[in-house]
């Protein structure tokens, strides 16, 4: 004979729960949703981070991969050369340090070369045709999304080769033409059409593209130096020359007759290349910097590793005025603090009195930023500094069916921001041209992500930071060979364990196990699979206190 069956009630007073409800009570009621996370939301390019690195975690490589490519498609790129702001706001920080996500990009984005994964496939046809100017990562973002969406794309590239900064800006230790290449092509292989040496060099031009494409999206980049002029005058082009037409030329195997002694001046990522370039050469370099190299903008990572190269700081410090002579350029220098007054983006250096010392130089490269030329853009609204003004959220110019993003039409340079912008203008064209799915991309706040207070970091043991493996100072003096490596499996597999999944539930069941109320059920039919019993729930906060991630918040009852 079998047992007796046992109902079991929970008894939390006098009564039991199903006979004396207590939902009436509560102020606030908690709700299962998708928070971004912190790093999703710093991200330039709004990748979903938690999403692609938790596909790591379970192997699933290529899964993880296609998450990512969802909103850029140069991974293998972003995995070397971005400047990962992503990390500045991971929370694991509250821990031991942030994750390596950039690192695990570099680990997907290899993954994905050696394997020959495709892109996800172009959408069904609009009838539409988008023509891109330029084929940087701004325009090669823009056409990759474009061309997911339905769109004809005609990228007009004025090089002989696309990829603008990736190809003709970033050194070979950095980034390989290799990579570039292939990531291209996977973008042409969609059925992205690429013209080289096809500038649109005057207004007529760009009104003819006007008439004969639904929309054109500007993506020339900056290509116009900033110049010092009494350094120009006093050294001449023999002697001062623009950082990023020196990069151009040394990839492609020129010798520019620097001399020994060279004076590198910025304190950007740009310059770092410069000055890394040049001691792989064997000259002799001084990096001269208006910034401290706290502020420097320049990666902390590239800083360190030019001082273990040989390069010479000066910092807070700049070149007041130069002679020259039949031996040098002599540089009559001062250390200098920068104007707390001055507006934001200008550096507005002070010489601090007393501190004059000389630098004796065969030649000067400037690389202290570059600036757009918008000569052939005359027709379309400028912004101040130089740029091209535009909506930030669709790229919309006040040209009517022109967009632009990146360099052109903003200050922010960086590679992934320009990647970012490419994507946000394709949906901002789409939107234009009646595409039934698009609309313009929503822009998320820091306020909105995941904070550091809503971590429950008990659940998190702690777990040291990879670090991407990097060659020797010795050896990397030796040539142009890519200083960072990727991570192994291994690595990838710690450093994906050590993401805390912010804002995402992965069902761990806390809220369930911990409710002294009974008041939450699992229930699979819903997208979140659990659900509040809100004549049990007194909104006690119990169940977000010990989600691990962020991932249940209260809101406040209508009373």
């Amino acid at each position: 004979m079998s047992a007796p069956t046992t109902e079991i009630r929970t008894q939390w007073t006098t009564s039991f729960t199903d006979e004396l409800t207590t939902g009436t009570w509560r102020a606030a009621i908690p709700v299962h949703a998708y928070k971004p996370s912190p790093c999703h939301v710093a991200c330039p390019v709004s990748n979903g981070m938690p999403g692609w690195i938790k596909a790591i975690g379970e192997g699933a490589y290529q899964q993880a991969w296609l998450s990512l490519v969802d909103t850029n498609p140069f991974p293998a790129t972003t995995g070397r050369v971005c400047h990962h702001p992503c990390e500045s706001e991971c929370n694991r920080t509250v821990l031991e340090g942030a994750v390596g996500i950039n690192g695990l990009e570099h680990f997907l984005g290899d993954q994905a070369l050696a394997a020959g994964w495709a892109l996800p496939p172009a959408g069904e046809s609009t009838g539409k045709r988008v023509a891109v100017v330029g084929a940087g990562p701004a325009g090669l973002s823009c056409a990759y999304h474009l061309r997911r969406l339905g769109y004809d794309v005609t990228v007009l590239e004025s090089r002989e080769k696309p990829g603008g900064l990736l190809r003709y800006g970033i050194p070979e230790y950095r980034l390989t033409e290799e990579v570039v290449d292939k990531e291209i092509q996977r973008i042409v292989d969609l059925g992205v059409e690429i013209r080289t040496n096809a500038p649109v060099a005057d207004p007529e031009s760009l009104e003819r593209l006007r008439g004969e494409y639904d929309a054109v999206f500007l993506a020339v980049g900056a290509q116009r130096a900033k110049r010092l002029g009494h350094l120009d005058d006093a050294g001449g082009p023999a002697r001062v020359i623009d950082g990023l037409e020196y990069l151009r030329r040394s990839s492609a195997g020129e010798d520019l007759g620097l001399g020994q002694r060279v004076v590198v001046i910025g304190g950007g990522s740009a310059a770092i290349d410069v000055a890394r370039t040049a001691r792989r050469q064997g000259k002799s370099v001084t990096l001269m910097s208006l910034e401290t190299r706290n502020i420097m903008p320049a990666q902390d990572e590239e800083v360190f590793e030019a001082l273990e190269e040989g390069v010479t700081l000066v910092d807070g410090a700049m070149a007041a005025s130069a002679t020259l002579t039949e031996e040098c350029l002599n540089l009559e220098c001062t250390l200098v603090t920068l104007d707390t007054e001055a507006p934001v983006g200008v550096l507005r250096p002070m010489p601090v009195e007393g501190s004059g010392f000389a630098v004796e130089a065969d030649s000067v490269i400037m690389a202290i930023g570059q600036d757009p030329d918008l000569t052939a853009f005359a027709a379309v609204p400028a912004a101040g500094g130089g740029t091209i003004q535009v909506d930030m959220a669709s790229g919309a110019t006040g040209l009517p069916g022109v967009f632009a993003g990146g360099d052109v039409a903003s200050q922010y340079r960086y590679v992934s921001a320009a990647i970012g912008a490419g994507r946000r203008a394709a949906w901002g064209i789409a939107a234009s041209l009646g595409h039934p799915s698009a609309e313009v991309l929503p822009h998320l706040d820091l306020k909105q992500a995941v904070q550091k207070e809503e971590i429950n970091a008990f659940y998190f043991p702690p777990a040291e930071r990879t670090e991407k493996e990097r060659t020797g100072a010795a050896e990397r003096l030796l040539g142009f060979a890519e200083v960072a490596k990727a991570f192994s499996v291994d690595q990838a597999a710690h450093e994906s364990a050590r993401c805390m999944s912010c804002g995402l539930c992965v069902e761990c069941d806390n809220c369930f196990v911990f409710c002294p109320d009974t008041a939450i059920k699992k229930d699979a039919d819903r997208p979140e699979h659990y659900a509040i019993l809100e004549q049990y729930c007194k909104g006690c906060g119990l169940c977000v206190a010990e989600c691990p991630r962020g991932a249940v918040h209260l809101e406040a009852v209508a009373r």
